[in-house]
Order: C-alpha cells, then structure tokens, then sequence
C-alpha cells in the first residue's frame, strides 16, 4: 500500500509539465524597467482649473512627453526617429499639442490628455531655413488655431483641426532668409522679417486668414547682419552686424525702416571679444554674451539702447510669461555658492521682485541649462511662480515655493558606455538570511504563494506575492551575493555624468558628475568617449576599492586633447583626473596588471604614437617584456583602410616621455573606393570564455574551432549601397564579409553577397559570426552565419585521443603560421530590422549560446544560436536530431514568448551589454536606449541552481508528511493484513 501511494505521487509530479513563462507575480523580481525623457530643450505647460495638471516637454532625445506635474511622472510619451529632431512645441484649441520636427518638414498634432496623434501633415520646400512654429491663439476661424509653419524657405498657414494647409507663401525666389514671424495684436495680420544676402532687410505684411501680401518694404545696410537677431516689441528688432562689434535697432512701422547703430564698446567698454545675441522673449529687453559677460539691454522708445544689468554668464532667464491682465513676468536664475538663487520679474520692470527664493542644490547637478516659468493662483488669489529647471547634468527639476517638489534624472536617457563592477564582500557576523516575523505571517506567504501557483490569486494578492518576493529575493543589497547576481553597472552618460546603478533593482547607488567633463575656459565642448575597468582588486586584497578609468577629450574632432578620470567604483569619489596633451583616437586595454592591480592601457593618439597607464616604472617594465607581442590595428572607414602597427621605439620630438612608443605599419589592406566602402567591423570581446576548442560531430568526427582574439569581421558594400534601403539597385548592390587577422593582415576567409545592403549589424563570439542586413532581390532581411575551424589540427580526430589527452591542443598556435582553415556558412530570411546583436556570456562558457537581437520595435529577442547552424540541412539525420541540429527553414523563427522584455519596450534601445554571473546557467541582460532594461537570462534552463524564492522549509514540510503518510499506511496495513490472516 506505502508502494502504491508513493508510486502515485511520483506519477503526479511526472506528468506536471514545468512552465518557463513569466507569471504575473513574478514582474520585477528579476528584471526592472526604467523610463526616461531625455535633457529637456522645450516645455510647455497646461494648468487649467479643470483635469489634471501637467507640463509637456521635448528634447534632444527627440522625445515628446507629457509630465505631471504634481510628482513628475510620465503621462505619455512618443519616441520619434533618430532623425526626427523636434524643432519646437506649442498647444492649440487648448486641447492639442503641436510639434514640428524633421527640420520643419513634419507637424503633428496629439491628444493633450492621451497622447494619441490626431493628424500628421509633410510641409514641402525646396531650401534649407531655420525652422519655426507660432500658433496664432488671437485669430479664430471657425472656431480653428491657424498654426504658422516657417521652414525649408516657405511660410505654411495649417488649420489645427485637421492640419490641412490653408495657403502657403514660397520665399525662395526672393532667397529670403527668414528670420522671425510676428503675430499683430488684434488682427489677423502678420509680420515676415528676413534678409537677403548679408546686407538686405525685408519686412513682408501678410494677411493671416488667406496668405494675401499686403505690404513689402526693403532697406539696405551697408554694415551687414551676421543673422542673429533678437525681436524687442512687434515693430522693433535688434540684430548684430558683419563684425559683431555693432548692434543695429531695426524699427518698421508706418511703410519705413530705420536703422540705428550702437557700438557695443560704448555700452561695455572696449572689449576684443565677439558678442553673441542670445534667443529670448523679453518684451523691450534681449540678452547680450561677450565672453565672461552677459548683459540685459533695454530699448526705448526712440530705438536707443542701455543696459539693465550685467551678470554672471551662468545666469539663465526664461521666456517672458503672460499672465494676470496683459502682464509679463521672467525668472532669472543665478548661482550662489551650493544654492541657486531664483527671482521672478515683471517684464517692463527689471528691478521688480515677484518671487525671490533661495533652493538648496546639490552640487553634483552642475549649473542651469534652461529654466521654464509658469505661474498659478493661491488660495488669497495672489500669483504665485513655478520654475521647471533643467540642469547640466541633464536633470529636470520642479522648483516651487523655494523647495524642490520633484526632480528626474533623465541623463540616464543618453548613456554612452557601460562597464561593470563587484560589489563588496559582505562583513563576517552579518547574517545574510532574514527571519520570518511569526508563524502566521510565514502561513500567509506561503499560502499567497500557492494560490499564485495554481493561478487562484486576486489583483490584490498579486500585488502582496510580489511584494514578498522582492522583500525575500536580498536582490537589493549592497553585497556581492555566491551566485553573482549582484553588481555595479556603471554608466557613462552623454552629460559627463557618470551612475553606479545596483544591477538588483535599478536604483542609483552613486553619481558623480565628472569636474574633467564639464565645459571650461580650458575645454570648451567635452565629450565623453567610454568607460573601462582600471583597478580590480584580488580576493586577497580586499581593502582596496575597486576604480574605473573614463576617457573623454576637450572638443569633437579626434585631434583634440584628452581628459582621464579615474573614479572609485564603491563611493564614487574622483581619485584623479588628467588633462592630457596628446589626443586619444583609441584606448586599448592590455591583458596585464600591476602589484596593485591596475590594469594596463594603451592610449592611441593621432599621429599614430601610443602611450602607456598607468606611468609607473613597474608598468613600464610590465610593458616592455611583452611589448614584442603586442600588435594593434586600426581602421579608417572613410578611406577604406584597415592598417595593421607595431610598436618599435620610444617616442621621438614634441610630448614625447618614457612612456610614449612610436609604432609602425605592418600590414595595410587597401579596399578599392570605386567598388567597395566599410560599413561595420566587429572583433570578439576579450573577456569571453570558451569552454572547448573541440566539436564533436554526429559521426563522431572532431572539428576544432579556430579561435583567435586576433579575429576581425569587416563587411564592405558597394559605394551606391551606402545609401538608406532601396536607393540603389539590386544590380548595382553588393556586401561583402571578411574575416582577417589583424596581427599579418591575412584574410582568412572572403563571402560576397550580391544584391545586398546595409546596415550590417554583426557580433563575433567563439569561432563564428553573425550579422544581419537587407536583400533586395528578396526584399527581405538576412542574418547569415560564418564558422571557421582550424584543420591544421585534422589528425586530431580521434575522440577517444581527445577523452585521453593525447592530443595537441595545448601546443602554441602561431599567426605567423600559415592557418589551414575551412569555414561553413549559412544564410536566413529575418523578418525584423536590427537596432542591435550581442550574445549571452556565461562564466565558464559552458552554457549554449543564445543571441540577443534589439529590433526595429526597441524589443530585445532571444534566438538560440542552433537557429544559426550552417549545419542545418532538409532532412537531418537521426544521429543529427540527437545532437540538437534542427531542420533547415528558409527563415529564422521568432516565437513570442522569447522576448526577453516580455510586453516592455525599450524606447530608443541603442545598445545591449551581456554580463556572466557566477552561477555558470546564467548571464546578466542589460539594455539601454532612452530607457533601462535588465533582466537575467538562462539559455539552457536554470539546470544548476533552484529559484531565489524556493521554499526550502515547504520542503522539508512535504518529505515529512510523505514519511509520515508512508508510515501510517504501513502501519494500516500491516493491521489489516493481521485482521485477514486471523478469519
């Protein structure tokens, strides 16, 4: 009887299939989703008494957001394209929001409270002019906003309801360069200013209601305009001349134009510097930059100019803001020390305060970028003043009554570079473990637990699983766990800013914007390049914190000087930083280290010289013992050259110290420019594992794969197909992949696929390499796999020589030594664009591949790389099948449940980083664009570890009771067997 009971419970668990899909309680406990905006460049606010209160935003992400403004969370959001550069916003009807993008080309209106887009109209032209949007809210039609459009050399009148265009006024036969559109009060008439050339001024009277030209006016200034100019009052202009030493009061009123110059040295003093007009709306006043300076001026009434007030060039004013009877208000915010200082003005009245406050600041926010003033009314019917303030470091923050009411840190929408770190080991005598509170909080969880198991749960106790969960998963301490779940991801941001964000849940442990990457006298446009690990400390050495080395340089071209910074991965302290004369083009991270763990680096400037970090004697000597195996290469796609160098003697001449080399050229492989361009290249990452060079094949042949951290992938197209898909012929197209050593130059293997074209997306992993791109014979995408194998090793084919070890896998390879190799390859139809490749990594290498494809819908895919065996074959054998071949398909599958974001997008994905953990079945997803995403992956199931929230004490529950039912039907039946025996 004990046999049979247990037989059936053994026969229970057996036909209960396991389930690998993710349930709804299980939503945040691996993987987290962050959502940003990007650095705010124009904002719009809608705070009318009736529905909820909100500010709408745009910026250099190209996104349009509506924010709300009680806690600054997202409302709606729209990511437009890379290329769709939002040009400014505005709301119509009260009710809409208008954007114009693409240079003008494109305005959209949407929804106000959903986001949903109402209509989309394309604005044609045929010359390239400053963009600008005015929405005429004083003219009715029918009850319609008429939106005035000026772009691509033409002037759109488009209704707001439908967006259809009511008349268009074409400038480009006068080649006028249109300058401002000025709304008349109470009319339905427009002013057009612009110039013609440098010298010639026009003004254009035109009725808004049907684009009718009712007045043309034109004055010469024999000066010239640089084409700056800032609009004073509905008749009056202010612009600088050809020299910019002089300002010139334009006034046209009454069919005449006057002139009027002021030299600026007369305002100022004698000055050498260039003045700049800054863009503003301050009714009578605009800003002034020389330099150091930044100065208000004010125009009478006579057209003469004087200045308000000099400030600190930080200094930021808002756009002036209409508000109770006609009145104008501007904040000017200042920096004092670690506060700002905040004051709104009236408009016609510089010395007025409105609103004065001081705001605590933190530091680490660096000054104001851009400030946006609103206003409300309290509960006395006085006006009070609302600031939205966007910072250096990108940051937004709400300031509202001298306080911060909320602030979002959307640099993180704009990361550069990724790197990872340990976290510390955790003390000795800190339990990890947490105890339950009582028995009956410990009954309740489980059983929560087991009615999300048989999918019984309420939303509301959904919602309590999954809050046990994270309380109980320890995802989020600030130790290293044995598994290694838990990490550092460190993320170097387009603002210089760099985060250190806990990999368990996403939140920021530290952030430093970096003092080297913030704009100077010294360096004037810094930019941050990438992010690499410098200083990992052993087991052994504890005590020391690890440290990340950033690079960046002061200015865009790749010849400008450099900068170091070298931050502790833990506090997220600067340890040191660097301004380097030399440029740096390319940083190559060495395989070696010093007593202290720093690892060497390779700095490339551009006269090809390279220079060692750390400066230390001892990673000089480190260096110089391996520096006759140290090759390098680099690639300039431009010219169509991939040139291979060697380091041969010190450095010789200007910047030259004991730690700078001058290198060599090796070898050089010259693509034809008539034939030929290089669109992408991909080498293997220096971290990766293998875990064997063998592969053994279903009739129990070995092949060894060729692996070489030399590899490189280069895939070239021809000049007509660098172009967008489809602007070139199927005839006229070709893409060609390679595979060459960088070390001799040799190209191992060459692949030619004939109407074909870019963009290529490519990784390298192992022995073979993935990459993606457009037929367009077919009209399809292709992912073609190429596998090298190494058949120098041929006699080696033996299986049971290689159980034995007698083989001669650990002799040296040579690249030197003509490789014998022989590649397979293999090409499939995909349905998606790729924004995106990159392939899971584990720590021993064990683990089957699986490859992680961004696509056009900012989705991450994971795709088994068995997907993309060239192996595959029609009808696959049975030994085949065994082994995991899987019938040849002319397309790749994409299976829903295989999105590793699930139902999630990351908006603007751009990048997908793979980490190993500890645990050998696992690997760390994390992937960025405007928003966040990590989650962790295990390709072969998790076949060496049991889930975070298994219950060991149900466990142990269950065996009990099993041993306890065993006994007692023992017990039965052995009584019922004595009840049989004495009848």
């Amino acid at each position: 009887m004990a046999i049979r009971v247990f037989l059936v419970v053994l026969l229970f668990l057996s036909c209960t299939s396991p389930s690998f899909s993710l349930y709804e309680d299980q939503v945040g406990l691996m993987d987290w989703h962050q959502q940003y905006i990007g650095k705010v460049k124009h904002a719009v606010f809608h705070t009318q008494k009736t529905g909820r209160k909100r500010v709408v935003v745009s910026t250099e992400e190209n996104v349009v957001a509506s924010l709300d403004l009680r806690h600054g969370e997202i409302f709606w959001r729209h990511v437009l394209g890379t290329d769709d550069v939002v040009d400014g916003i505005d709301i119509a009807l009260g009710k809409y929001i208008i954007t114009l993008s693409s240079d003008g080309s494109i305005l959209r209106a949407w929804n106000l409270p959903d986001g949903q887009m109402v209509w989309e109209s394309f604005l044609q032209g045929s010359k390239h002019s400053k963009p600008s949007l005015l929405v005429l809210t004083n003219l009715k039609v029918d009850k319609d906003n008429v939106i005035l459009v000026s772009s691509k050399g033409c002037l759109h009148a488009v209704s707001s309801i439908d967006g259809e265009v009511l008349w268009r006024k074409d400038f480009t036969a006068e080649s006028l360069e249109v300058q401002k559109v000025i709304q008349l009060h109470d009319s339905g008439k427009i002013y057009v200013v612009g110039f013609t050339g440098s010298s010639q001024f026009h003004v254009y009277k035109i009725n808004a209601l049907d684009g009718e030209l009712l007045k043309h006016e034109s004055a010469t200034f024999s000066g010239g305009f640089v084409g700056e100019v800032a609009l004073v009052s509905s008749d009056t202009l202010v612009a600088l001349d050809a020299t910019r030493t002089v300002l010139v009061t334009i006034v046209f009123k009454d069919g005449e134009i006057k002139f009027q110059q002021t030299y600026i040295s007369n305002l100022v003093g004698d000055t050498s510097e260039a003045a700049m007009i800054l863009p503003s709306t301050l009714k009578g006043t605009f800003a002034l930059k020389i330099n150091t300076l930044m100065l208000f001026i004010r125009v009478t009434g006579e057209g003469k100019l004087e200045v308000v007030e000099k400030v600190d060039p930080a200094t930021v004013v808002s756009d002036a803001l209409s508000f109770s009877d006609d009145k104008q208000a501007f904040a000017v915010v200042q920096h004092r020390g670690n506060k700002i200082h905040l004051s709104v003005k009236l408009g016609d009245d510089w010395n007025s305060d409105l609103v004065k406050e001081n705001i605590e600041m933190d530091h680490l926010r660096g000054h104001v970028h851009k400030v946006f003033v609103n206003n409300y009314v309290r509960t006395d019917r006085s006006h009070g003043f609302r600031a939205l303030i966007v910072m250096e470091d990108h940051s937004l923050l709400l300031v509202q009554q001298g306080k911060i009411v909320w602030n979002r840190e959307d640099s993180l929408a704009s990361i550069i570079d990724v790197t990872t770190s340990e976290l510390p080991v955790e003390k000795h005598g800190v339990s990890v473990a947490k105890v339950e509170h009582n028995l009956f909080e410990w009954l309740q969880g489980h059983l929560l637990k087991l009615k999300g198991t048989l999918m019984l749960a309420s939303p509301e106790d959904v919602v309590a699983i999954q809050a046990i969960r994270l309380k109980g998963s320890k995802k989020s301490k600030l130790t290293r766990d044995h598994n290694g779940f838990r990490k550092l991801l460190i993320v170097l941001t387009k603002a210089g800013k760099i985060f250190a964000l806990h990999s368990g849940d996403g939140r920021v442990v530290w952030s430093l914007l970096l003092p080297s990457l913030r704009k100077s006298e010294a360096c004037d446009n810094p930019t941050g390049l990438n992010v690499y690990q410098w200083q990992i400390p052993h087991h052994h050495a504890m005590d020391e914190n690890p440290s990340v080395l950033v690079v960046g340089r002061c200015g865009f071209s790749s010849n400008a000087p450099g900068v170091l910074s070298f931050v502790d991965a833990y506090t997220g302290k600067e340890l040191n930083s660097l301004d380097l004369a030399h440029s740096i083009v390319q940083v190559i991270p060495l395989p070696f280290t010093d007593s202290i763990e720093q690892r060497l680096h390779l700095l490339v400037d551009a006269d090809r010289r390279v220079h060692l970090y750390p400066k230390t004697p001892e990673a000089k000597s480190t260096f110089e013992q391996e520096i006759s195996n140290i090759y390098w290469y680099s690639v300039e796609a431009d010219n169509g050259i991939i040139k291979g160098h060697v380091i041969k003697s010190k450095c010789i001449g200007k910047g030259a110290d004991d730690f700078c080399y001058d290198t060599g050229n090796l070898w050089s492989i010259v693509f034809p420019s008539e034939s030929e361009k290089i669109i992408a290249t991909v080498t293997r990452k220096p971290n990766e594992v293998v875990h064997t060079q063998a592969k053994v094949s279903v009739d129990q042949d070995v092949m060894y794969k060729y692996i070489s951290k030399n590899l490189l992938f280069v895939a070239t197209v021809s000049p007509k197909a660098s172009g967008t898909i489809g602007s070139v012929d199927p005839e006229e197209s070709s893409l060609v992949a390679y595979l060459i050593d960088t070390v001799t130059g040799r190209i191992l293997h060459r692949m030619t696929h004939h109407g074909a074209q870019g963009p290529v997306h490519a990784v390298f992993s192992e022995n073979w390499v993935v990459y993606h791109y457009f037929n367009l014979r077919a009209h399809r995408y292709e992912m073609s796999v190429i596998e090298i194998y190494d058949q120098s090793r041929a006699e080696n084919r033996d299986v049971l020589k290689l159980i034995l070890g007698k083989h001669n896998l650990t002799a040296p390879v040579s690249s030197y030594s003509r490789p014998e190799v022989v590649t397979k390859s293999q090409s499939y139809y995909f349905t998606h664009s790729v924004k995106a490749i990159a392939v899971t990594l584990t720590a021993k290498g064990i683990t089957s591949k699986q490859l992680l494809i961004g696509t056009i819908g900012d989705q991450v895919l994971a795709l088994d790389k068995r997907f993309l065996d060239p192996r595959r074959s029609l009808n696959p054998t049975q030994a085949e099948k065994e082994e995991g071949i899987i019938p040849l398909t002319d397309a790749l599958p994409i299976i829903p449940q295989s999105y590793i974001t699930h139902a999630l997008k990351v908006e603007g994905l751009r990048g997908i980083i793979t980490v190993p953990a500890k645990l050998e079945s696992t690997t760390l997803v994390f992937s960025y664009g405007v928003d966040l995403f990590f989650t962790r992956l295990a390709p072969s199931r998790t076949y060496d570890s049991l889930t975070e929230d298994f219950s060991y004490a149900l466990l142990l529950i269950t065996i009990v009771v099993l041993v306890a039912a065993i006994f007692v039907t023992w017990v039965l039946s052995e009584k019922k067997e004595l009840r049989e025996k004495w009848r």
